[in-house]
């Protein structure tokens, strides 16, 4: 089960999950503190640890503009899911690089507080009741994903190989 701890609308911009301003810094470990950093309830929420096993809810284009990969990285970092009506290209083939949990569910209703249960091919708020169609990726990237990222994904194949 996720709680939605915050809704974001159409178009969230990779400026805007991870500001330019903290470009130099590009470790795994230290981006997480800079997610959402122009948002502060937002950003504070994610520090205070609010995120992990927790969902973050997003409109259609989420994660347009810049193909920083610290966008990814950031929201990684806290453990959380994103669930949204649709994904920008580049955000998505970083956000699968990187291990970053993410749902595709292009009808989704759901507010800050609900809950959500992830099954498959649907997902259910069960704060309101209602089913939605998600949109599963294809099996290679799931893998992926589920691996950790590329690079774990990567280390499995080549360990399993020998």
């Amino acid at each position: 089960m996720l709680k939605v701890i915050a809704k974001v609308g159409d178009d969230i911009s990779t400026d805007v999950i991870y500001p330019g301003r903290f470009m130099a810094t590009v470790l795994p470990t230290e981006t997480p503190q800079f997610a959402f950093a122009d948002a502060p309830e937002l950003n504070a929420l994610l520090k205070s640890g609010a995120g992990k096993g927790a969902a973050i809810v997003g409109g259609k284009n989420f994660g347009c503009g810049s193909s920083r990969e610290q966008a990814a990285s950031c929201l990684r970092g806290h453990e959380l899911t994103i669930v949204a009506r649709g994904f920008a290209r580049i955000f998505l083939q970083n956000a699968i690089n990187l291990g970053l949990s993410l749902v595709t569910a292009p009808e989704l209703e759901a507010d800050e507080g609900d809950e959500l249960v992830l099954e498959s091919g649907s997902i259910l708020n069960q704060t309101t009741g209602k089913r939605f169609a998600t949109v599963p990726l294809p099996p290679a990237r799931q893998a992926i994903i589920d691996a950790g990222g590329l690079i774990p994904y990567t280390r499995q194949r080549l360990l399993a190989s020998s």
